[in-house]
């Protein structure tokens, strides 16, 4: 794993300035760095190494470097490839899976793309073309940004943070990025917090050429259940693609642990790992925030070495500045810092760990994905009689049991559902911001469901989570949590090989029996004790609720929605509302809280600094 940045044209003390921007990205790879200059481009990387642990440096050539690579990320598959290209004559000057990159795209260009099994941002340039070729894996595990400045020049990296060094890059606040934010709790792809930084959407390629960027798509998550395909048959093809991409995804030269949280997706993962690793976190706050004996009994049961640490409530306050520094943008996810912490901690033992990122994704695992099947015979109903309905009972000033039901029940798919996290309403917006346009958060997502249009509910409510949530929420803080630590984070949910199984299940094998998952589950099992394969969808449960209902906690969020910068861009007035009913226990806001407490802590880092 690793990091790089560069630039292409002239400034004055370039040198300089690419130095900067790549030691700022030091903590993606402490290992080594490597620079490439010419008179059209500058680049530097930073390498955390892992394979091939002595000659593998970057920058690398092919046999006549007239092609550049800058890497980061695995393939997993790159010593088949490898094979086929010196089969071709393609002459290798490392073992490593970066050069398998280089002479892929010099034997098949932008066709290499669907070849590659693995999770990757790389940038190669052409130098007599004069040429830039940037690309992004499938599923968007590891991260690129860039910038066009006006004259047609291009600043790229790893992180918005190296970019921010480059001396013609303002840092400049984009408010559009706040709207989106409030109500999804992150950015939402491929706009920014920083205004002309963007991000490369998952798999697409970037190409600059004569000053010109062009951009496109290589590949889509597109699912296309059979419905043929009986549950034995999903269960045989699930566990046989899981166990394939976990060996591949062990490939290393350094030793690999894995994340343990008790619940069935790292359980699946760490029955792989018997005589090694495994890393746990949780709070000291009663058994709800604490899954660290269901992952005890795990490790047990299939002998790992185990590592715990309780989280203490000063020690994740105080870290919150610190995270969403290496965020880049504000995340309003609490379990984000829970992470940072497991990755802190498993740092001190390995350099590699695995995890259970995207089988929900793929496999339908969220609660949420109940709500089709829930919301049907209500639905059945007129929709006018629905309408009204919801009208009649959102009008009463209070909540009771059954109230979300009418009011979700009638509304379309496209209406109600955003994603995994849903924080504020357009009407909600409205009195929240100050000279901040409020959008319908639908305007965000209706083209992820007009391209799987004719699909079934929970199908679609995946595809929708794939494209949005999973980006912008799930593998961000994956990536930035673990490069925190120098630590690299592998995800074998979210392979290829893995995906083409998921694509072809039916709904009915993945949510069923009253669960969710249900036929990862049944493979997990084949693994794991009964009572971790079964064990009910709990996310990572952080006592936020709980904090911010004690005096020391509402006085600090407090004092941050009185500041100058919430009365910039908020309605003070009603987020002290909101902070007050939720301190009385008259209603719980604390997802609503959590969401602007967070942008403005990290305002405070990237713009109050």
């Amino acid at each position: 794993m690793c990091g790089f940045c560069g630039f292409t044209g002239e400034i004055v003390d370039r040198e300089q300035y690419l130095r900067e921007m790549t030691e700022k990205i030091t903590h993606r790879g402490p290992d080594s760095d490597g620079y490439y200059l010419d008179e059209d481009i500058a680049m530097g990387f930073r390498r955390l190494s892992i394979i091939d642990l002595e000659a593998a440096s970057q920058p690398l050539y092919n046999e006549d470097k007239s092609l550049v690579l800058m890497f980061n990320g695995e393939i997993y598959n790159y010593q088949e490839l490898r094979q086929e290209l010196q089969e071709a004559g393609h002459t290798f000057s490392t073992a490593g899976d970066g050069e398998t990159l280089l002479h892929g795209y010099e034997e098949w260009g932008e066709a290499l793309l669907p070849k590659l099994r693995g999770m990757f941002a790389f940038a190669i340039w052409n130098v007599a073309q004069k040429s830039l070729f940037v690309a992004r894996d499938y599923f968007g595990i590891k991260p690129m940004h860039y910038t066009k400045l006006d004259d047609g020049r291009i600043v790229f990296g790893s992180e918005i943070k190296s970019l921010l060094c480059h001396p013609d890059v303002k840092k400049e606040f984009n408010p559009a990025a706040l709207d989106a934010y409030l109500s999804f709790q992150y950015s939402v792809p491929t706009q920014t917090f920083f205004r002309g930084i963007e991000c490369l959407p998952p798999a697409h390629y970037l190409v600059l050429q004569d000053g010109e960027i062009s951009i496109h798509r290589y590949w889509e998550p597109c699912f296309h259940p059979d419905e043929s395909m009986t549950l034995e048959q999903a269960v045989e093809e699930i566990d046989r693609a899981f166990t394939d991409s976990v060996a591949a995804h062990r490939i290393s030269d350094v030793e690999v642990g894995c994340f343990l949280s008790g619940g069935v997706d790292s359980s699946y993962v760490a029955s792989y790992f018997g005589g090694q690793k495994a890393f746990t976190v949780g709070f000291d706050n009663g058994q709800h925030y604490n899954e660290s004996n269901y992952a005890a009994e795990l490790a047990k049961e299939v002998g790992i070495a185990h590592t715990v640490h309780l989280i203490g409530e000063d020690e994740y306050w105080e870290a919150l500045p610190k995270v969403q520094y290496y965020l880049d943008q504000p995340l309003a996810d609490p379990s984000c810092v829970a992470l940072y912490f497991v990755s802190k901690l498993a740092a001190e033992q390995v350099k590699v760990v695995l995890s259970g990122e995207g089988a929900d994704e793929l496999f339908g695992g969220y609660r949420i994905y109940h709500e089709p099947y829930s919301l049907r015979g209500y639905q059945r109903l007129p929709l006018w009689l629905r309408r009204a309905a919801a009208r009649l009972v959102e009008a009463l000033p209070f909540d009771f049991k059954g109230k979300s039901f009418v009011v979700r029940g009638s509304k379309t798919l496209e209406e109600r559902f955003i994603g995994n996290a849903n924080m504020f309403t357009q009407r909600e917006k409205k009195r929240l911001l100050r000279d901040i346009p409020a959008t319908n958060p639908t305007d965000f997502t209706k083209e992820y469901y007009a391209r799987c249009e004719g699909q079934d509910d929970v199908t679609r409510m995946q595809y929708l989570d794939i494209n949005r949530w999973m980006v912008g929420d799930i593998l961000l803080k994956a990536d930035r949590m673990s490069m925190a630590h120098s630590l690299e984070l592998r995800v074998p949910f979210l392979d290829r090989v893995v995906f083409d199984v998921a694509a072809r299940i039916p709904a009915k094998h993945r949510v069923a029996n009253g669960t969710t998952k249900y036929a990862m589950r049944q493979a997990a099992m084949r693994h794991v004790p009964a009572s971790a394969a079964s064990k009910p969808k709990l996310g990572f449960p952080v006592p936020i609720r709980v904090w911010l209902r004690q005096e020391a906690y509402y006085n600090k969020v407090k004092e941050a929605f009185l500041s100058p910068a919430a009365k910039q861009y908020f309605n003070t007035e009603y987020l002290m509302d909101l902070l007050d009913r939720h301190y009385a226990g008259k209603k719980d806001n604390s997802r609503k809280i959590w969401t602007v407490y967070m942008f403005l802590v990290w305002y405070g880092v990237y713009f109050q600094d």
